[in-house]
């Protein structure tokens, strides 16, 4: 059982295997996500910085796409839920972070939460139906790239940690712009 720091965020086993190791940094960062924009009405979540477009309830609906993304429609081929389903990417690619600041704070965490627990699932799934091969890490994506290759569920995974270490630093300047809270 992992510990929990003081914001909430699993922290991952120093010793544990791979699979273990890979998805404990994930929790990790969706709960650092999760805490940078707990408690944020409207507006908090509405702070930009500098010239940048990029908002935490952005981050937020962003992330929930990337989720349902990778975990639903990439590693099962699943069509896309709702409502990615419904947008034209090709004439607004940036679509979850323009409307984003129009929908109500507790609706954008629901979203991101429910892409979340869709995930989790989703990528249960995977590692079961993957369980009879000698790395189920190794199991491949049913989606390919343009190239005919597929991601193993391992490149998802770590590409996952880094989407949200990458964007995690975003929000750890939003969030300090909108009331100095600090820490990563």
């Amino acid at each position: 059982m992992p510990s929990i720091d003081e914001h909430g965020r699993p922290e991952p086993e120093p010793a544990a295997g791979e699979r273990e190791m890979l998805l404990g940094y994930l929790e990790y960062h969706r709960a650092t996500l999760e805490w940078k924009a707990r408690g944020l009405d409207a507006a908090g979540l509405a702070v930009r910085v500098g010239r940048s477009t990029m908002t935490l309830a952005g981050l937020l609906k962003h992330m929930a796409f990337v989720e349902d993304h990778w975990f639903t429609w990439f590693l099962h081929d699943r069509p896309r839920p709702a409502p990615w389903d419904a947008v034209d990417w090709t004439a607004r690619p940036d679509w979850e972070w323009e409307t984003a600041l129009t929908d109500a704070p507790d609706v954008v965490r629901a979203q991101w939460a429910e892409s979340v627990s869709r995930s989790r699932v989703a990528l249960e799934e995977a590692l079961r139906g993957a369980g009879g091969v000698p790395d189920p890490l190794g199991a491949l994506a049913r989606r390919t790239w343009p190239s005919g290759e597929a991601p193993s569920i391992r490149w998802i995974l770590v590409h996952m940690i880094e989407e949200y270490a990458r964007h995690n630093g975003h929000a750890d300047l939003l969030r300090e712009a909108v009331d100095g809270s600090r820490g990563q």
